[in-house]
């Protein structure tokens, strides 16, 4: 159904707007829709009575098949007027129900029906107000709901930051605690194995060779070791810094700069006029005893971080120890030394018969003082010759040994054989130190006969030599080492003797290596004695033991003491 309305006045578009407006409600238009539809439709009239001339509006609700359930406005300019500028506007809008568009579609001038019609109007208005409301409040609940979801996002947010700068600092703290664990164990770990250095050698020059060397560069740039040779080093002016002559004198630890330390322990004292700009941190080798010096650094940077000051402290604290073992070991090693060398025998002229001994203190360790060798006459014009070794090292040894010798003698002037002199002496040193042991050999030499005595108390078995060049082990089965908890009884034994023999009796720090043990050493004993000639032993014994030394002891070092006493026959 199509409804036209020709348009030239205010009036006739009154009428005609509605007009549309009724037909729209009929046709089941709803009030939003038909209030928008009959508000551009007085906009667009409006727009046309301006213009002037003669309009016409359609309503049309038949259109096409696919246009079924719309409703279309159209406004065009009436035939005949003329276009111009006049363009055509047209608007469509949903038509629930187009079958019911009523035929008619006039509008009388009847003021009741106007008025009708306004008030119609203002229904929908008041319809269309009321939905725009609801719509605000809606539109005021959703921006509300808005607002408390911005305030969700942003507490979230700064939850959010808070949760990230925590586990920030969560990851910085962690961060630090790990360097920190990771420098306290690199300090210990520096501290050990400085201190299994400095313990590892009990020469006192090779410990203060060694601490710039392990100090320098990571903990100070520069060291000075200051030692006391006698307690009054430390009052005497010496070119050493004033904070080392303090700390030598009080025995705590100083720091001289321009600045303060702050190191725990340590106290802090003006510039050193030697060293004006350079930091010092002057450390006193103390122990139970004695003072025994002051350790002087610089730093390696600008100053020392407070952990390393206390890891250098102890590091200074346990290389005092490590000095003073060392000075009491070169003192206990020079007391036994010298005790070792004021008992070794003078060797005695013996006609027919030539003797030559060494004795080598060992070059690592407190290993001197168990090794001795003695040669004397008995009453009948013999010879006896002995060689013998002290189980354990140092003044404690060398002191048994003296008293082991002294009763040797002693038991000797009874005219005693040697197995039975090892017996006495077995008894001797069981009885006076339960917990030493010691081992010998004893060989006698009679004038008159052409036989030799001898008797072994577990010791290295003699190595007689034979005018022919012959070399024989006397390894026939020794008695049990002297002291031991054993009631013993040590056997004799005897050897047929030419002129031109020669006997070797030693310790086994000249034939025992650890790697090899003792038998391949005495074979090499065995073979350098057999290298000589019966001239040479007869023209030098002397020169003949040290050539026999030489060779075995060249590729040794020296960990024990050794002895070595030859006895020539002339031939």
């Amino acid at each position: 159904m199509t409804h036209t309305w020709r348009i030239r006045t205010v009036t006739d578009a009154a009428r005609a707007r509605i007009a549309v407006a009724r037909l729209a409600a009929e046709c089941g238009v709803g009030t939003v829709e038909r209030t928008r539809l009959a508000t551009a439709l007085s906009d667009q009239l409006r727009q046309c009575l301006t213009k002037g001339g003669a309009w016409v509006l359609t309503l049309d609700a038949s259109g096409s098949p696919a246009e079924a359930g719309t409703l279309h406005a159209m406004v065009t300019p009436a035939p005949g007027a003329g276009a111009g500028d006049r363009t055509p506007w047209a608007v469509t809008v949903p038509c629930p129900e187009p079958d019911r568009v009523p035929d008619g579609g006039t509008v009388t001038e009847d003021p009741a029906d106007l008025s009708e019609a306004l008030l119609g109007a203002d229904e929908d208005t008041a319809v269309v107000l009321d939905k725009l409301a609801e719509q605000e409040e809606l539109v005021a609940f959703h921006r509300e709901e808005l607002h408390q979801t911005n305030q969700g996002v942003l507490a979230l947010h700064a939850e959010l930051d808070a949760a990230g700068n925590a586990q920030r600092e969560a990851f910085a703290a962690e961060r630090r605690a790990r360097n920190e664990a990771e420098n306290a164990r690199r300090r210990l770990t520096f501290l050990a194995d400085a201190s299994a250095v400095l313990n590892a050698s009990l020469n006192h020059d090779e410990i203060v060779r060694r601490l710039p060397e392990l100090l320098v560069p990571r903990y100070a740039r520069s060291v000075d070791v200051w030692l006391f040779d006698d307690e009054d080093d430390r009052y005497r002016p010496a070119p050493h810094p004033a904070a080392a002559v303090r700390a030598a004198r009080s025995g705590r630890p100083q720091y001289a700069a321009d600045h303060p330390g702050g190191l725990p322990g340590v106290e802090d004292q003006p510039p050193s006029a030697l060293y004006p700009t350079r930091p010092l941190l002057c450390l006193p080798l103390l122990t139970r005893r004695a003072s025994l010096g002051v350790l002087t650094l610089s730093p390696p940077g600008e100053r020392w971080d407070p952990d390393d000051a206390v890891m250098l402290i102890e590091l200074a604290r346990r290389a005092s120890i490590a000095l003073d073992n060392a000075r009491r070991f070169e003192h206990n090693r020079d007391i036994a030394e010298t005790l070792q060398r004021a008992l070794l025998t003078d060797l005695p002229a013996t006609p027919g018969l030539s003797l030559a001994a060494r004795y080598l203190p060992a070059t690592h360790g407190l290993n001197i003082g168990g090794d001795w060798y003695d040669a004397f006459r008995q009453r009948d014009g013999s010879l006896i010759t002995v060689i013998g070794d002290v189980t354990g090292h140092g003044l404690h040894a060398a002191v048994m040994m003296s008293q082991l010798r002294t009763a040797l003698r002693a038991y000797a002037v009874d005219g005693h054989s040697p197995g039975r002199l090892l017996t006495r002496l077995h008894g001797f040193l069981h009885h006076l130190q339960p917990d030493l042991y010691a081992t010998a050999v004893i060989a006698r030499f009679h004038p008159d006969e052409p036989t030799l005595t001898w008797a072994a108390a577990g010791h290295p078995p003699p190595v007689l030599r034979l005018p022919d060049g012959r070399v024989r082990v006397l390894d026939t089965k020794p008695g049990a080492m002297l002291g031991i908890p054993l009631e013993q009884e040590i056997a004799d034994h005897t050897e047929p003797l030419t002129p031109g023999s020669t006997l070797a009796l030693y310790t086994d720090g000249l034939v025992e290596r650890r790697a090899q043990g003792i038998d391949p050493g005495i074979e090499r004993l065995a073979a350098a004695l057999g290298s000589f000639g019966s001239a040479d032993l007869d023209a030098d014994l002397e020169d003949s033991a040290d050539r026999i030394l030489h060779p075995l002891l060249s590729d040794s070092e020296r960990d024990d003491d050794v002895c070595l006493l030859l006895c020539h026959l002339h031939g």
